[in-house]
């Protein structure tokens, strides 16, 4: 038999619907970064990259969607590291 394990809570419930909603606004590189950057200094417990997993995973968002801010926040990153080399 086959039981389903409840995932724990990251976010508050309202936190939650929030940041869903901030991603769904988002839509340009700029904004991307610019909440990404707000995020990662108001929120020390888990990175924004990992919350767009776990919400992928608990199928809060869209695949299309988490692919698009993943993608962005990788090639960011990828950015960051080419200019620092």
């Amino acid at each position: 038999m086959t039981t389903l394990q409840k995932p724990d809570q990251i976010i508050s419930d309202s936190a939650h619907d929030a940041l869903i909603d901030q991603l769904r606004a988002s839509s340009s590189k700029e904004e991307i970064l610019k909440f990404e950057n707000w995020f990662n200094s108001k929120v020390s417990s888990i990175p924004l990259h990992e919350l767009i997993c776990e919400l992928l995973r608990n199928r809060s968002i869209s695949r299309v969607l988490a692919a698009k801010w993943l993608s962005t926040l990788i090639n960011d990153k990828e950015e960051q590291l080419s200019k620092s080399n």
